[in-house]
């Protein structure tokens, strides 16, 4: 039995990888891979008997513990603070909206029943963080006005899937009538045991991992061991081993030692994942594919067309370009793991449970994810060719008002677009050198500070060539970009350029290939900031050797520099959008 359960393991992950590589060269997401080399094993698992496909059913579970607990030991309860107030209006906003569209198509267009819309709505309006984290950072998207957006709203939705799972997950001792006795129920013993969870994980847990993390291994095996008593006594008290492994990750994301568990969690996590993912491509087999598709299809265009409008109208409202809208949009246009895991445990309950759901519904919700993702994945490496081609029609997503904001009174000396910690210091300079100048932003609350400070600014996008063309750049003596964007850099010194050969143009680029790019188009200077981060300390090791003084101050000047930047809200979540 051990033999043959071995030769399975051998065979599934030998498909996995040969699937995942192909996939990879075509730079979709290798969790597609998995779920797809899942449907090519399944006749095999299917042939092998019940005990060999239980034992690796029980790693996907584990895959799943492992999985949510890393998502807890990533939600500090500290990060609520760092939503920020559009993005808490938008998430909250967008997943009510999309659950209603998505409930109405599957229950007037599938013709499913209440449940099963219930289930669909839930998984449409939920984002794979996973997926859109790992895209964000490969194009160093994260820190960008609409990378921030987006990871308020992918923090809302974790928490929102949290209670979502804890009310499916107990479900099981719902009584015949008792359903608002039940839920009363849920949350007030759900709440207690992690109000009593977070006062163990705020005065005693420290105590014990100060002594646990004096060794590698004991901090390993405590974290191991906590992630398992804690999804363990959720169990015990109806409620799921998801849930509960979940929570053991958020009560540990508040020790000093999160990170670091993390770390030694991953690799062992990241084997399970694979399992989990396969299992999942193992309950659809390529004879009921044709029988899902339609429904998944329909499903897709909910997804990846009817969700991003829904966050383009959202997003128009707070008054953003409709780049930012748009970027923010297909950015969301897909559906999560948590979807998935939320429909699992829907498909493990009772047939009798109130909320149970059949296979039907899981197969066409794991083909959705399949084609949304894949999709999804393209739009958001392709978003800002995708959005040249057709920016001319989303004028409907961008606010009556915004083109007024940008009357342009006078010629400047020096334009600064993008106002972030770089631009803080270049504008700081701009002062000093007594030129007149203006800061272009396209985020509407850095425009508002500026201008309560007395700080010549224009609320404008610079991606929008016709927004550029309203600039008075034949006159401009320097134009600086902090902008992490390549193709608006490239816009930016193609229009500079052709009506102003004599301005000075500084732009930002990430990578070697981008700076040499934008020299040949004809930048007088690119700022590399890892580059001249380090150029910076290795001229100040240079100059002070081992003088203690000299650094201390250095450290001083520094620190100076942060506070005055803190005071004017650079690394706010609210104005560092840039």
């Amino acid at each position: 039995m051990a033999e043959q359960i071995f030769i399975q393991f051998a065979l599934i992950l030998g498909v996995a990888f040969i699937v995942s590589y192909i996939l990879r060269l075509f730079n979709q997401p290798i969790i597609v891979g998995y779920i797809i080399a899942g449907m090519i094993i399944s006749p095999f698992l299917l042939q092998s008997g019940q005990s060999a496909s239980e034992i690796i059913s029980t790693f996907s579970e584990f895959g799943i513990a492992f999985l949510l607990f890393i998502v807890g030991l990533h939600m500090n309860p500290k990060v609520l603070r760092e939503i920020g107030i559009p993005s808490f209006f938008i998430g909250i906003l967008q997943m009510i909206l999309t659950f209603i569209v998505s409930y109405a198509v599957s229950f007037f267009v599938l013709g499913w029943g209440h449940i099963a819309s219930f289930y669909v709505g839930v998984a449409i309006m939920f984002s794979s963080t996973i997926i859109i984290m790992k895209l964000l950072s490969d194009q160093s998207d994260l820190d960008s006005f609409h990378g921030k957006i987006v990871t308020g709203v992918l923090i809302l939705q974790d928490i929102v899937a949290i209670f979502i799972l804890m009310i499916i997950s107990s479900t099981d001792s719902i009584s015949g009538n008792s359903i608002g006795i039940f839920l009363v129920k849920t949350f007030i013993s759900g709440g207690g045991l992690i109000l009593l969870l977070f006062f163990i994980g705020v005065f005693i847990l420290p105590l014990i991992l100060k002594f646990v993390a004096k060794t590698q291994e004991l901090l390993f095996l405590f974290s191991i061991a906590w992630c398992f008593l804690i999804a363990s006594l959720f169990n015990f008290l109806n409620f799921s081993i998801e849930i509960g492994a979940l929570i053991a990750g958020v009560i540990l994301s508040i020790s000093p030692y999160s990170t670091e568990i993390s770390s030694k969690i991953r690799p062992l996590r990241d084997f399970f994942i694979v399992i989990f993912f396969i299992i999942l491509g193992t309950y659809i087999n390529f004879n009921s594919i044709q029988s899902i598709l339609l429904n998944a299809i329909i499903l897709s265009v909910v997804a990846l067309i009817l969700k991003p409008i829904i966050v383009m109208i959202l997003m128009r409202n707070f008054g953003y370009t409709k780049r930012n809208n748009f970027l923010v949009g297909i950015t969301l246009a897909q559906i999560s793991e948590f979807s998935l895991i939320i429909l699992l445990l829907g498909s493990s309950l009772s047939s009798t449970n109130p909320l149970y759901i059949g296979q039907e519904v899981l197969n066409t919700i794991v083909m959705t994810l399949i084609i949304t993702i894949i999709i999804s994945a393209y739009m958001i490496m392709y978003s800002n060719k995708l959005y040249v081609k057709i920016s001319s029609i989303l004028y409907i997503f961008e606010k009556k008002g915004v083109k007024e904001k940008r009357v342009i009174k006078k010629n400047y000396d020096a334009i600064l677009f993008g106002y972030n910690r770089i631009g803080f210091g270049i504008l700081q300079t701009l002062q000093k050198i007594k030129k007149s100048y203006v800061v272009v932003d396209f985020n509407p609350d850095t425009v508002q500070n500026l201008t309560k400070v007395r700080i010549p600014s224009i609320y404008g996008d610079a991606f929008d060539s016709d927004f550029l063309d309203d600039l008075p750049l034949s006159e401009v003596k320097i134009a600086v970009s902090t902008i992490p964007e390549f193709e608006t850099n490239l816009l930016l010194i193609e229009k500079i350029r052709t009506i102003n050969k004599n301005a000075i143009v500084i732009l930002r680029a990430h990578s070697v290939k981008e700076a040499l790019e934008l020299y040949e188009r004809g930048a007088s200077y690119v700022l590399t900031p890892h580059f001249l981060g380090g150029e910076y300390i290795s001229q100040l090791i240079n100059n002070a050797g081992t003088n203690v003084k000299q650094y201390s101050s250095e450290k001083e000047k520094h620190i100076k520099t942060l506070k005055s930047m803190f005071e004017r809200g650079i690394e706010h979540p609210k104005v560092d959008k840039n």
